[in-house]
């Protein structure tokens, strides 16, 4: 099985198109304030990634262009990481650093607190605490695709690596018959 760029790049891209399309949403209900349509769009895309564009503008102060100078970066440095041939790790980093930035906008978009009662817990010291995790559809749809995701990285590299060792089994016995 040969690596397809395009799918391991599949899912850091939507990540990406999340945070452009909630920055473009904000964008636009500020020059658009009385659309239905837009206001649907910025609630859906809000909770994925508001949070996160809140501390960048934070330590940036705000600008649009700044953001979509990010994204646009962030764009060609994963494509590049998906492309390139000489090692796995690349592929592998850009994919499983999606899935965890994934889940840091879930966990920071459901206000992970340790003063909810929805699972509690004791810490070895005797002091409960408790996490809530809002596991919506998105979210949950997110996740799910971020960890296919990942395992797509992890057959691609076992398919790659089983057939360099066929190859160099192969090279081996020529060279055992020749000498």
């Amino acid at each position: 099985m040969t690596r397809k760029p395009l799918l391991l790049f599949a899912f850091p891209a939507l990540i990406l198109l999340i945070l452009a399309g909630g920055r473009a949403a904000t964008f636009l209900l500020g020059t658009y304030p009385a659309s239905p349509a837009l206001w649907r769009i910025w609630l859906e895309l809000r909770p994925l990634s508001m949070m996160f564009w809140q501390q960048v503008d934070l330590y940036l102060s705000g600008s649009m262009a700044l953001d979509a100078a990010i994204l646009t970066a962030a764009s060609i440095v994963c494509w590049m990481a998906c492309r390139t041939r000489k090692s796995a790790a690349f592929f592998f980093l850009a994919n499983h650093v999606a899935l965890l930035f994934a889940a840091m906008m879930v966990a920071s978009s459901s206000h992970s607190e340790t003063a909810s009662t929805i699972a509690a817990f004791t810490a070895p010291s005797g002091h409960p605490f408790s996490l809530i995790l809002d596991f919506t559809w998105q979210n949950s749809l997110v996740l799910g695709l971020g960890t296919a995701a990942c395992a797509y990285c992890h057959v691609a590299f076992l398919g790659e690596a089983r057939q360099r060792s066929r190859a160099l089994a192969v090279r081996l016995i020529a060279l055992q018959r020749d000498l």
